[in-house]
């Protein structure tokens, strides 16, 4: 029995962009978004009917700045197009400057029945220094608001590593975490992406240094977990049950398909992307899909895609003699300390997450 896939809509628009992003985002149009809503309703009527589908997720960009009506267009597409099933996770990113008491019945309505708050901290000063617009209380109250109408699968975003944040800081931001009424939390160490208004050496000059971020790192996954939060992933903590299905997808090597511009699938054995192109996806009938990768899920890529995971790889995944392989190079890095060996599996330690990266390279070289 095949495992269903995921569905990714890329929503590119926003408001204002932020500083430091890098995603695909344009300023937002009612016309242009009306548009944009159709053209995926009409990509999605021609993947192949029946397909099972488990999850779905709006991201961006701010998929929360769109009228409802035009998630609701985009969702009917799906649900007349792929057998959802009955539990299927739909989750929306959501601004908090946009959960307003009506947008959030309206989505409830929809069936949306997760929420990721783009909240990033609970210091107004950061919050400043990362250029949004939204304050400390209101991202709090946009939390509050969304329990109180129905919602007990939130996430929130926290950013670590931001210009100016302190141990201190960092503290305040996750006890007002530990309080809210949130299931999961997506913890993202900042990176300077090339041509953002962050990309200068004045603003480099203002983040903290490795080990600074490596140690803000440890407090808030220790910190979580005090709380209850469990880490599952590198960047990712929840309470039990509440984990991303979709974003699991993405590690656990499932098929996913993404619509909109910018967006990546990994389907039918092979990976697409879609070209970063408002316009040239309004004006054709069928989204472009530039063909990425036609082996995915190669060997190598499962060890770094599942080292990402608390669980880590499992023996069963791999030939015998790619996991004897594994084993050998992994033998030194357990005596390090980077990771655990264990007689199905082989998982990263928290001090091996810090340098997953270089840890991933030794065992794949």
């Amino acid at each position: 029995m095949s495992i269903p896939a995921g569905l990714y809509v890329h929503v590119p628009f926003c408001a204002v962009k932020c500083p430091y992003c890098d995603f695909y985002s344009n300023p937002y149009r009612r016309e242009r978004a009306e548009a944009y809503a159709a053209r995926v309703a009409e990509n999605i009527a021609a993947y192949p009917a029946e397909l099972s589908v488990d999850t779905v997720y709006f991201g961006g960009g701010t998929p929360s700045i769109l009228p409802p009506p035009l998630l609701g267009q985009m969702l009917h597409a799906a649900r007349r197009r792929f057998s959802l099933a009955a539990d299927t996770e739909i989750t929306l990113e959501v601004n908090p400057l946009t959960a307003t008491p009506a947008a959030l019945d309206a989505w409830r309505g929809l069936g949306v029945n997760r929420l990721s708050f783009g909240m990033q901290s609970a210091v107004d000063a950061e919050l400043y220094r990362l250029g949004r617009r939204h304050t400390a209380a209101q991202g709090i109250a946009a939390v509050d608001r969304a329990a109180a109408a129905g919602f007990q699968n939130i996430s929130c975003d926290l950013m670590l590593g931001t210009p100016g944040q302190t141990g201190e800081s960092l503290a305040q931001s996750l006890a007002v975490y530990a309080q809210l009424p949130i299931a999961h939390v997506s913890a993202y160490l900042l990176s300077i992406e090339s041509g953002t208004p962050f990309d200068t050496e004045a603003m480099r000059s203002q983040v903290p240094d490795g080990d600074a971020a490596a140690l803000l790192y440890v407090q808030m996954a220790e910190c979580l977990e005090q709380h209850g939060f469990r880490q599952y992933e590198i960047s990712n903590f929840a309470r039990p049950g509440f984990e991303s299905r979709h974003n699991l997808k993405y590690w656990q090597c499932v098929d996913y398909i993404g619509i909109g511009p910018a967006a990546h699938s990994c389907f039918n054995g092979r990976r697409y992307a879609v070209p970063p192109d408002l316009d040239a996806f309004l004006q054709a009938p069928r989204q472009q899909e530039i063909l990425t990768d036609e082996e995915p899920y190669t060997p190598e890529e499962r060890v770094m895609l599942g080292l990402r995971l608390a669980e880590g790889i499992r023996q069963q995944d791999f030939s015998e003699s790619c996991w004897a392989g594994l084993l050998h190079r992994a033998e030194p890095l357990q005596k390090a300390g980077m990771l655990w060996i264990e007689p199905d599996r082989i998982r990263l330690t928290r001090q091996g997450f810090l340098v997953s990266n270089s840890v991933i390279c030794s065992l794949v070289e």
